[in-house]
C-alpha cells in the first residue's frame, strides 16, 4: 500500500504542473516533493510522471491516477468539513480570505470585539487579491468583490462598494484637471474592473506610478504622487485627501461572502459570517458611503 501523503503530494505536481509550484502550493521545499513522488512511484512500481526541463507532464497511466486522486481528495475534505461543522458551536479556529483593503482598513480594527464577543473562537484573517478554494479548506470564509461561482457554495451580498478619484490637498495640478497624472496597478492587473476604469478616466493623461495593492494607492495619494481611485469608504476618511472630479463616470464593487455549504451551520464559522454581516452594517465608514445589499 502507497503513503497517502505521497499521494497529496503527486495531485499537487499533477495541478500545478511543476514541483516548485506543488511546493508553494503545499508550503514544503522542492525536494520534499520530489522525495515524495519518486516514493509513490516506487511503491506503485509505474512511472506516474515525466520530468521535463521545466515543467512536469504527467503519463498516460499518470493522468489516469491523477484523476482517481483528485475524486479521493475531495472525499478527503468533504470529511474533514463534516467533522469542522459538528465542532461545538462557539470553540474552534476559522480562517478568512478577505481583500486586502477591507483587512487593513476595515475589518483588524473589529478584531478586538470579535475576541471579547467570542473568546473560544481564534480567527485567522489572510488579505488575499487572489481567490481561493473552499473544497479544498483553503479557507472557511471568503469575502470577495466578484460573485462566487464555486460549486457547493453559499452566497451572500454584503454591500455595494463605489470607488472614487482622490487628490492631496497639497497636490500641485489639484485646480488644472488636464494636467493631472495618475497612480495605477501594474500589468498584470489590466483586466481587474477598477483597472480599467481608472484608466479610462485618465484617458492621454500620463501614469505617475504603478503599485500593485490598494493601500499602496492611499499612500501613494496622500504623498501627492497623483489621482488614485481609492474606495469611497477609505477616501472620505483620509481628512488630507479631497474627493475630485465629481462628474466623472461613476464605479463600484460588489462585496460577497461566501462559504462552503458544508461549513454554514458550523457553530465558529456562523459566528464568524453573522459577525462580518453586522459590522459591515453598523459601520460609520461605511454607512456613509457603501449601500448594502
Amino acid at each position: 500500500m502507497f503513503d497517502w501523503e505521497d499521494l497529496r503530494h503527486f495531485v499537487a505536481v499533477g495541478r500545478m504542473g511543476t514541483l516548485s509550484g506543488a511546493a508553494r502550493e503545499l508550503k514544503v521545499d522542492h525536494a520534499t516533493i520530489s522525495r515524495r513522488l519518486t516514493s509513490l512511484e516506487r511503491d506503485l512500481q509505474v512511472r506516474l510522471v515525466e520530468r521535463l526541463p521545466r515543467a512536469c507532464r504527467l503519463t498516460d497511466i499518470g493522468s489516469h491516477v491523477f484523476t482517481l486522486a483528485l475524486a479521493l481528495e475531495d472525499d478527503a475534505f468533504a470529511i474533514e468539513r463534516a467533522v469542522r461543522a459538528s465542532q461545538s458551536p462557539l470553540t474552534g479556529k476559522v480562517s478568512l480570505s478577505v481583500p486586502p483593503v477591507l483587512v487593513a482598513s476595515f475589518l483588524a480594527q473589529h478584531l478586538p470585539e470579535f475576541r471579547k464577543r467570542f473568546p473560544g473562537i481564534q480567527l485567522s484573517v489572510s488579505g488575499q487579491a487572489q481567490h481561493v478554494s473552499l473544497g479544498r479548506r483553503e479557507a472557511d470564509i471568503a469575502v470577495r468583490l466578484v460573485r462566487p461561482t464555486e460549486p457547493g457554495s453559499v452566497v451572500r451580498k454584503l454591500g455595494t462598494m463605489p470607488f472614487a478619484l482622490y487628490a492631496s490637498r497639497s497636490y500641485e495640478a489639484l485646480a488644472h484637471p488636464e494636467l493631472w497624472e495618475f497612480i495605477a496597478y501594474d500589468a498584470r492587473f489590466e483586466d481587474m474592473p477598477q483597472q480599467k476604469w481608472l484608466r479610462s478616466v485618465a484617458g492621454k493623461r500620463p501614469i505617475a506610478c504603478e503599485l500593485s495593492e490598494i493601500n499602496g494607492h492611499h499612500a501613494a495619494v496622500r504623498a501627492g504622487a497623483g489621482v488614485g481611485g481609492l474606495p469611497c469608504f477609505l477616501g472620505e476618511a483620509d481628512e488630507t485627501l479631497l474627493r475630485v472630479a465629481n462628474n466623472e463616470p461613476s464605479f463600484s464593487r460588489d462585496i460577497w461572502l461566501v462559504v462552503h455549504g458544508d461549513l454554514k451551520n458550523a457553530g465558529p464559522v456562523r459566528a464568524a459570517m453573522d459577525f462580518l454581516v453586522e459590522v459591515m452594517e453598523r459601520s460609520s465608514a461605511f454607512n456613509a458611503a457603501l449601500t448594502h445589499g
